[in-house]
């Protein structure tokens, strides 16, 4: 004789007397054991990747001087540029490039700024590339 072959074969026991709980409550009897409150979202932004900042060599960063020097020369006709740049992260270390078009509004060159029409304020040295479209 094996082990629960008295039982295997019974029919499953339904009472008589407590009505079957419906299934949504079933699942609400474990919600208790959810206590780590906001661990998925931790989890989740532990596992985020950013990127880091790559320094420019010599060479770029006179060709983007030198591009930086011809877009002041036509700001007042605001023209539209292509903007590959680093913006950090605001929980952690490194951040994401980012590419914006966009009509370009100032050029600071005393705070070495860079602001496009849209209002979005980029740093001199968070540029790694810039063209007029």
């Amino acid at each position: 004789m094996d082990n629960y072959d008295d039982i295997i074969n019974l029919p499953h026991h339904v009472s008589h007397s407590h009505p079957r709980m419906p299934m949504i409550d079933r699942a609400g009897q474990f919600a208790p054991f959810a206590t780590l409150t906001g661990y998925d979202s931790a989890i989740g932004e532990a596992a985020r990747l950013t990127d880091q900042f790559t320094e420019l060599s010599e060479y770029d960063k006179s060709k983007l001087d030198a591009t930086l020097a011809e877009l002041l020369l036509s700001i007042n006709d605001h023209p539209s540029v292509v903007v590959h740049f680093f913006k950090p992260d605001k929980r952690k270390s490194g951040g994401d490039y980012m590419t914006l078009t966009a009509q370009l509004k100032a050029i600071d060159t005393v705070n070495r700024i860079l602001t496009l029409a849209d209002g979005t304020n980029i740093e001199f040295d968070a540029i790694a590339k810039i063209r007029k479209t």
